[in-house]
């Protein structure tokens, strides 16, 4: 492990995904966890006997690797995207998206295009998207306008 020891907890959820990850049906796991501990489960077992379960788990395969980072794509850093990025933070700055992320701009473009990601689109789709948030823009932009005009 690292230079610090997770947690009783946290070492047991490892564990129990390292099973998962290692394919271990319940017999074999339990097997396992008596021959390193004496042990057959991880909640019987003090933080030194869990350690020594976990970096068995290690040698056997099991990989640690941040959930993050697991997996992760590269943002499109094209000018249409950079575009659509641009429009969708001035959205959220108006109050009309509350969810300013990449995450969420990625579910609103999938609704647009059918595709997953920025990085996945064509150049029309793009454009598509470009317009239907600026279109989006215009109505937050003129329902302020006339709600400051009905104000005064």
């Amino acid at each position: 492990m690292s230079q610090r020891t997770p947690n009783k907890p946290k070492l047991i959820q490892f564990i129990h995904i390292a099973k998962s990850q290692l394919k271990l049906d319940d017999a074999t796991y339990r097997h396992m966890l008596t021959e390193q501990t004496g042990k057959d489960s991880c909640s019987k077992m003090s933080k030194s006997e869990l350690v020594v379960v976990f970096e068995h788990l290690k040698s056997l395969g099991f990989k640690t690797t941040p959930a993050k980072s697991a997996g992760k794509v590269a943002q499109a850093d094209d000018a249409q995207s950079r575009k659509i990025r641009s429009l969708w933070l001035t959205l959220h700055d108006l109050g009309a998206v509350r969810n300013a992320s990449e995450r969420a701009l990625a579910k609103y473009v999938e609704r647009q295009t059918g595709k997953s990601a920025l990085q996945f689109i064509s150049t029309e789709d793009a454009s598509r998207v470009i317009e239907t948030l600026k279109k989006w823009q215009q109505r937050v932009e003129d329902t302020q306008l006339m709600a400051n005009i009905d104000n005064k």
